[in-house]
């Protein structure tokens, strides 16, 4: 399991836990993250293998495991659990997802600095091997560069209009769209003010 999707030795002993009740019901985890703060928050992402991901299905997962973590019972503290999906500027967190969203906009962060830099800008294309592929401008011109996938601390989907016009797309030809959602979109910089699609659990 990548660092993008558990970071931290208590994410990867809780995806260790949840992993298996999520792919059971069909699912693949995305990210999970436990947030500090006066009460924890246990953030979880998940999406279907072929992407989308409905509220009633957040909820099924979200009682499923619940019902796993009060077994095993990883986190001492009180905490709230919140399920949701990836959302349109989604977090790129597999190998593969590099490949499902070639040509759109995202940013790379690297966990050393690559030639002088760890922030990288551009727009995806795809992976070769081990490595994500990514076109950035360099001097004014178009460069595409390979940065592998183990050097990733952060990556991530931008904000466009393709992206929106995109996912609009996809949610139509499901029969699963509601527009208004995407009247009014603001890209965050930071994923912990993210709402859940679900209403939170408290442990």
């Amino acid at each position: 399991m990548s660092d993008l999707i558990a970071k931290t030795a208590i994410d990867r002993r809780i995806a260790d836990i949840i992993n298996p009740v999520i792919e059971g019901l069909g699912f693949e985890l995305v990210r999970i993250r436990l947030m500090g703060g006066r009460t924890r928050t246990l953030q979880i992402m998940a999406d279907r293998p072929d992407g989308g991901i409905e509220v009633d299905e957040c909820a099924a997962i979200s009682t499923a495991v619940s019902a796993v973590l009060d077994v095993e019972d990883p986190i001492e503290e009180n905490y709230i659990l919140e399920v949701s999906s990836p959302g349109i500027d989604r977090p790129l967190t597999r190998l593969k997802d590099f490949d499902m969203w070639v040509d759109y906009e995202a940013r790379l962060e690297t966990t050393e600095l690559i030639d002088g830099r760890r922030r990288f800008k551009g727009v995806l294309q795809g992976t070769e091997g081990d490595e994500v592929l990514i076109e950035i401008e360099e001097g004014g011109e178009p460069l595409t560069i390979g940065l592998k996938f183990e050097w990733l601390s952060d990556a991530k989907l931008l904000l466009t209009d393709e992206l929106i016009a995109e996912m609009l797309r996809q949610r139509k030809a499901a029969g699963v769209v509601d527009e208004s959602q995407f009247d009014e979109i603001e890209e965050t910089e930071g994923d912990e003010d993210e709402e859940s699609d679900t209403p939170a659990t408290k442990h």
